[in-house]
């Protein structure tokens, strides 16, 4: 008979194909059984905060459930940050530990279950008779909810031969939200008439839409009203057709393209959730735009939205395209007028700024134009985050991973290496992270160059500093030496574990990712390269924060 831990591992492997971890006391059993039993991959990372946000960043790549394990107790306190990450993302996972025996609670236990529901995640606990069962409920969960959820394995119960309990049930995963209520009906017909009678309609998307796979309902919604096309910082690219799209909205958006997002007099949202970001704090659309959103929330998510359609971002979208041309709709010409193309373009930058340092914006711009094509770029947090998000673009959202916005962290970009390569086993994988949060994520450097291989570069914008700080209380007159970070030379630290560490102080330095990218994979190292950049130069987007905040 099999035991608690094998039907663990059974039932996890029928539903997910990845796992990621650190193997300690409390889930040696189930990786034994993941190893002997199943033919899922197990990737092993040296943190157990890693191995949640790897897990992360492979779902947001991939698409499929992701799945963690890590011990009790220290090993279950080291996955809450990343925990919370995943909650406030809407992460489907299933975070396997171990826990305190049927026996009771040892010096070196802690509630477990209380920690999990204090950041948002429900703990399900498998016994003896229900293991399949349990854990084929904690996966249901996970994927209906979009939200993690925590196994948990009593340490005394792994070992035991699996009672005679019922069959692992199949997850019963709900339908898309069709709009079909007359309410609903009504408000799309309104909404379809505004498009009609609009001059000059926008249309702007997030990762809900892309999540909804309402990338060719959107094309088609665009090309009926003739609008053009914006999306969140998670949701770009999610248009097909980017010849009237000006790229991200917010405070990562070019200055042109803004301008013109505040020219429309009709915008439809779907997908996105409008926070303060994508909204530049109020400042996205002009006070006579006329707002209307689509979610699948129950309510409108900003007070700035007059029309409120609740249903599935596809299937609205579908609707409100046949409706326009229903009614002979035939676009405004708005965006033939405009040359959305030159409105797309950032700040070049200097090569240098006053400080003698390399310039962000100039370095961003080289990079953005020398990374290949296929490329996946994941983002660790800190003020540096603008650079890649406003220079370097990607085909999809799937392709620009940010694991810590959702719960303004630092320190996660390593561990989201290790993710995004093992969802995406052909694309090249750049990560982009700060001195302050790469140092605090260093233990999964090693991860991510022993799973990335030749397929994977960091680019370190090493400013000496917490840069997000020193721009908002560092200028407020506080003491700056808390924000301070001696340099460290990130090169060094990646030739430690294998990879291949260039320090740039020039532009012209970066001729070796140009010679990296035109090596063939198999002949290269993890490319990390460390730059040593001014923290004189603000992202405009942490100047919103600034002005906001003064």
């Amino acid at each position: 008979m099999p035991t608690v831990a094998a039907l663990v591992a059974r039932t996890l492997a029928a539903h997910a194909d990845h796992v990621f971890g650190l193997m300690g006391n409390g889930n040696a059993y189930v990786l034994d059984a993941l190893a002997r039993d199943t033919t899922a991959t197990f990737t092993a990372v040296r943190h157990e905060a890693g191995a949640v946000v790897a897990a992360d960043a492979y779902h947001r790549a991939s698409g499929r459930l992701a799945v963690a394990t890590a011990t009790y107790g220290a090993g279950f306190t080291n996955t809450l940050t990343p925990l919370a990450e995943a909650v406030q993302a809407r992460t489907p996972m299933v975070l396997v530990v171990g826990d305190e025996p049927t026996s009771g609670r040892r010096p070196w236990d802690v509630d477990q279950i209380a920690l999990a529901a204090g950041v948002g995640a429900r703990t399900y606990t498998v016994g003896r008779t229900d293991a399949a069962a349990t854990t084929a409920i904690a996966v249901e969960h996970a994927l209906t909810g979009r939200r993690p959820t925590v196994l948990a394995i009593p340490y005394d119960v792994g070992a035991q031969e699996a009672g005679p309990g019922a069959q692992a049930p199949q997850p019963s995963l709900p339908a898309p939200l069709a709009p079909t209520d007359p309410a609903t009906r009504a408000a799309i017909s309104r909404l379809a008439d505004a498009l009609v009678a609009a001059e000059r309609p926008l249309l702007l998307a997030g990762r809900g839409a892309w999540l909804a796979g309402a990338g060719a309902a959107l094309g088609e919604l665009a090309e009926a009203t003739g609008a053009i096309t914006a999306s969140t910082a998670l949701g770009r690219g999610v248009f097909p057709d980017d010849r009237y799209d000006v790229g991200v909205a917010g405070g990562f958006g070019a200055p042109g393209a803004m301008d013109l997002v505040r020219e429309a007099d009709v915008a439809v949202v779907l997908g996105a959730s409008l926070n303060q970001f994508t909204m530049r704090f109020g400042g996205l659309f002009d006070a006579g735009t006329a707002v209307a959103q689509v979610d699948v929330a129950p309510t409108a998510t900003h007070p700035r939205v007059g029309t409120y359609v609740r249903g599935d971002a596809a299937l609205v979208a579908a609707d409100l395209a046949r409706e326009v041309r229903a009614r002979g709709g035939a676009g405004s010409g708005w965006r033939e007028r405009v040359d959305v193309g030159a409105l797309r373009a950032q700040e070049a930058g200097e090569e240098t700024a006053p400080d003698g340092r390399l310039d962000p914006r100039s370095a961003a711009t080289v990079i953005g134009r020398l990374l290949p094509e296929d490329r996946v770029v994941v983002s660790d947090g800190g003020h540096f985050i603008g650079w890649a998000n406003m220079y370097w673009p990607v085909a999809s959202p799937d392709r620009m991973i940010m694991v810590g916005t959702a719960y303004q962290s630092i320190g996660l970009g390593f561990p989201s290496v290790a993710g995004a390569a093992a969802a995406r086993p052909q694309a090249t994988v750049v990560l982009t992270t700060g001195d302050g949060g790469g140092l605090m994520a260093l233990a999964d450097l090693e991860t991510a160059v022993r799973v990335a291989g030749g397929r994977g570069l960091a680019v370190v914008w090493n400013d000496a500093a917490y840069g997000a700080e020193v721009n908002l209380y560092g200028l407020k007159g506080l003491a700056q030496e808390p924000m301070r970070i001696p340099e460290v030379s990130f090169a060094a630290l990646a030739s430690a574990v294998g990879a291949e560490g260039v320090v740039v102080r020039e532009l012209g330095e970066l001729e070796r990712l140009r010679e990296w990218v035109a090596t063939p994979v198999a002949e290269r190292r993890f490319l990390v390269l460390d730059l040593r950049v001014s923290g004189d130069v603000v992202a405009p987007y942490q100047r919103e924060i600034i002005r906001v905040n003064s």
